[in-house]
């Protein structure tokens, strides 16, 4: 692990004078998710050659959001919120753009002893979906979308092409799929990663006829661990929840996903007290949905010229990834124009 505490944000084009050849790139980051563009980002101010390979057709990772009937609903990470003053620049940014807008610090948490009311940060949500907060950052970035990385090796090379160094900004066990085992430290470091999964099941009723409120922590349930009111969230008042289940519930539908859709919507349904069916039930499977054990530090680089960001250094929090690619981007930009 290589921390570099302190760096400039900015370092002149002049002081990194690596060419970029036919078969010889700058460096490639792999995934466009936040942490991917966050690092990519800095490579870039910093006058550095960088490539972003996002093997899904939409840059976001699990910021994500689809469009149902052309209204976007968010099925990975359902807020975010902000305590890390840098970070909170960017929100800031968001802000007036018209990207995010403050949404409750106040949820409400069911349980055995029923519904109590769960005071906490300012969660932020946005109203286009939270992958638009990943694609404004990623603006001035060319990111190749379909396209699929198969081997990281030594040198390091991706897929047979010499590059200055690779980051895999995905879950480890994803990462593990592509680094050669010759790699040693990346492959120690993604080994001690543990992930949990998740089914987001989307349901839109034909009106909101639920109690008031904005998010529910669901505890002690069998298929529900999370809530939340999207029409509320959007600020549209449409009649569309959003329901995350627990990491057990969904280790036992990760290969036919839809299959659990009926069984999430009786769950949401006789957790609200709903007489009426959803009109719509879109279950996304999440295989890494939420980080239970990762790295030290902000971020893991390494001899090789491997690098890992992503929220499993730190806590599962839209934040910790931006600051995890914000950092290793900064490390890597000392460490490539220091040569």
């Amino acid at each position: 692990m290589y921390h570099y505490p302190g760096l400039p944000l900015f370092m002149p084009a002049a002081e990194y004078d690596h060419r970029v050849t036919a078969d010889r790139t700058g460096v490639v980051v792999v995934g466009a998710g936040i942490a991917g563009v966050a690092c990519a980002n800095e490579l870039a101010r910093a006058g550095i050659p960088v490539e972003v390979r996002e093997r899904a057709r939409v840059t976001g990772g699990r910021m994500a959001s689809k469009r149902f009937d052309g209204r976007p609903a968010d099925l990975g990470a359902a807020y975010l919120t902000v305590d890390d003053p840098d970070f909170a620049q960017v929100v800031a940014e968001w802000q007036a753009a018209g990207l995010v807008r403050e949404w409750t610090d106040t949820l409400v948490a069911y349980g055995p002893d029923g519904r109590r009311t769960v005071p906490g940060p300012c969660r932020w949500a946005a109203p286009r979906g939270l992958r638009s907060l990943v694609e404004q950052l990623a603006r001035d970035l060319t990111v190749a979308h379909n396209r699929l990385v198969m081997t990281v090796e030594p040198g390091p090379r991706v897929d047979g092409r010499t590059a200055e160094a690779v980051v895999l900004a995905m879950p480890g066990p994803q990462a593990a799929l592509l680094l050669d085992p010759a790699l040693a430290a990346a492959t120690r470091a993604v080994a001690g990663q543990r992930w949990s999964s998740a089914l987001a099941g989307v349901l839109r009723f034909p009106a909101r006829r639920w109690p008031d409120f904005a998010g529910a922590f669901v505890n002690g349930h069998p298929v529900l661990g999370l809530v939340c009111d999207d029409g509320d969230r959007r600020g549209d008042r449409a009649p569309v929840l959003v329901a995350h289940t627990t990491p057990e519930f969904a280790a036992g539908h990760l290969l036919q996903p839809t299959a659990a859709a009926p069984v999430i919507e009786e769950a949401v349904r006789d957790l609200l007290g709903l007489p009426e069916p959803a009109e719509l039930t879109h279950v996304h499977r999440w295989t890494y949905a939420k980080p239970v054990a990762g790295g030290d530090g902000t971020y893991h680089l390494d001899d090789d010229g491997i690098g890992l960001a992503g929220d499993a250094f730190g806590r599962p929090r839209v934040q910790s990834a931006w600051r995890s690619g914000r950092d290793l981007g900064r490390a890597l930009a000392a460490r490539l124009g220091g040569r």
